[in-house]
């Protein structure tokens, strides 16, 4: 659990840099110049200390640098606003894959309500893609503090009220199908 946030951090810290210096300074020219410099500072790190990069990575890296760019050229910080929505689309996609969650839990879970496991990774799939429109909605609008609130505020409450949902869930589901297999 600690390496999957950890990999997770890794995957958006030019995004949580980016927010951090935009609310500091309120200079979206500057958190965007220090955003890109600190995604290839990342890269460069991990190269030296030999460890391989995963796909998410890369990805994050050419985002920052494309979109980055784009929003110092124009001046428009849309661009790089609209960097989470991309990666939230790419992890729903991943998240369609039948059966992605099965690592995630505990056998229990999976042996006694497969059919729940399955339903739910669709679910957290199209939580993703629900997730990813607001972000371009926000983004579209140009409004730093609102993207700043939605980022911070509204796609981490969604995930961790998903989680909690589907942890109750599951336990009463679980505990349910075991109580009518002893009867």
């Amino acid at each position: 659990m600690k390496d999957a946030f950890r990999r997770l951090g890794s995957d958006f810290l030019s995004t949580i840099v980016f927010l951090v210096i935009y609310l500091v300074t309120d200079n979206v020219i500057l958190a965007t110049s220090v955003a890109i410099l600190g995604a290839i500072g990342q890269v460069i790190y991990v190269r030296i200390k030999g460890q391989e990069l995963g796909y998410m990575t890369w990805a994050s890296l050419a985002l920052v640098i494309v979109l980055g760019g784009a929003t110092l050229l124009t001046h428009d910080p849309r661009f790089v606003l609209a960097k989470p929505a991309i990666g939230h689309v790419a992890i729903g996609l991943i998240m369609l894959k039948r059966g992605w969650m099965l690592r995630y839990l505990p056998p229990i879970v999976t042996e006694t309500i497969p059919e729940y496991v399955t339903f739910a990774g669709y679910a957290w799939a199209a939580l993703m893609f629900v997730l990813a429109a607001g972000t371009v909605a926000v983004a579209a609008t140009g409004d730093m503090k609102l993207w700043a609130i939605y980022v911070s505020v509204v796609l981490l409450g969604a995930k961790i009220a998903a989680f909690a949902i589907q942890y109750v869930a599951f336990r009463l589901l679980v505990g349910s199908r075991l109580r009518a297999a002893r009867a």
